[in-house]
Formats: C-alpha cells, structure tokens, sequence
C-alpha cells in the first residue's frame, strides 16, 4: 500500500487542493484512533501515537494509493485543554462533516471497553444529518472478554440507536483485526459513488460483525 503524508490543516480552506473521495477517522480522546489508522494504513508510525489523548489538533491527510485521502480528526470528549480549544475543534470538525464541497466517509470509533457517552451520541447523529455515508468500528476488542462482546456490540448499536444497515465493524490494532474489513468498506464505497453527498451507506459485503438484534 503506498501512503504520503499530504498535510496538516488548521481549517478547510487549507485543505489539499486536489479533491478525491475522503475518509475520515473520528472518535473520542484516548479510543486508539492512532493506532488503528497505523494499522489499516499497515505503516508503524504514520499516525502519531501519545501517551497524551488529545494530541490530534488538526485536520491530518495522508494520500492512499494516489486514490483517496484518509483523514485523522481531532479527538472528542478527552482531551485535558480549555473550553475554549474544544469547543474550536468541534466547530472545526461540524464544519468539516457539514461542508458538502468534497466526496466524504466517515469511520466512527468507540473504544469496547466504554459505553457509548453523549458525546458519541452526537457525533453519530451529525453523520447522520450530514448524510455521508458512515461505518462504526469498535476498537480495542483484545482488550475484552469474549463472551462479553455480543452485548456489548448490541450495547454501543441500541445507544447510538444504528440503522441495521450501518457497517459495524470489530478492530483490534494490537491483534491485527479488522483491516480487511475496513478496506472493503473503502472499496464499497468507492464502488457506490465515492462518497458523494446523498449517498446511501454501503455495506460490507456481508454481515459480519454486525451486533445482532
């Protein structure tokens, strides 16, 4: 897989001029967001990993295949930085979800280990009134028991109240899990019109994963 760093930007007038389909990678502080970009992108370092949530300030894109643009949005709900900051970086991120100009993907993450938190809740329901198609991708799911994962899929799917249709996909960046998941969405997508606003949400190709009912 070739990957290039493009740009880090403060706004979306600084976004790369060359428009192709986005994906962009959204969820709170602290839900190994980093880590699983490095993973999908199968690169050790390309996303930033701190040991600080919240590092991720910027609108960060990285060229895949000289085919689309994934994008690394600030993290939500964490990070230890003024009222001020956070409230930028979610206007920033509205602004970005809401702009409409530019082929968009989002992949919404949650960390297992935590129940949904009404900052979850509404970012699922801005996808949702943006209207681009998006994917769920529950993080972490080594870090779990088992036997605990069928609730709790059903959990985080009843919380963020998921259409049956939405892709719901299991990743574990430490177990290699769900990379290939997570690409075959991207080429599902791709496949359904790149992205473009108005699209409806493609699935994976199968069910599974998918929390069941």
């Amino acid at each position: 897989m070739r990957v290039e760093f493009v740009t880090s930007a403060p706004s979306l007038a600084l976004r790369p001029e060359r428009v192709l389909p986005e994906f962009a990678f959204v969820g709170r502080s602290n839900c190994g967001k980093s880590s699983l970009i490095n993973h999908v992108l199968a690169r050790k370092a390309m996303a930033k990993i701190s040991g600080k949530p919240g590092k991720t300030r910027l609108l960060n894109y990285f060229l895949v295949e000289d085919t689309y643009y994934l994008v690394d949005l600030p993290g939500y709900g964490f990070a230890r930085v003024g009222k001020d900051l956070r409230e930028e970086w979610l206007r920033l991120m509205r602004a970005y979800l809401f702009a409409g100009d530019r082929p968009l993907a989002v992949l919404q993450l949650l960390d297992v280990r935590h129940r949904p938190t009404e900052e979850d809740r509404r970012m699922t329901a801005w996808l949702r009134e943006a209207g681009v198609p998006f994917a769920i991708a529950v993080t972490k799911i080594d870090k779990l028991g088992k036997t605990k994962l069928p609730e709790r899929f059903r959990e985080i799917a009843a919380t963020l109240e998921l259409d049956p249709a939405t892709p719901f996909l299991p990743t574990s960046a430490a177990g290699g899990l769900g990379r290939d998941e997570i690409l075959a969405w991207f080429e599902a997508v791709l496949a359904a019109g790149g992205g473009a606003p108005g699209r409806a949400n493609p699935g994976t190709g199968g069910t599974a994963g998918r929390p069941a009912r």
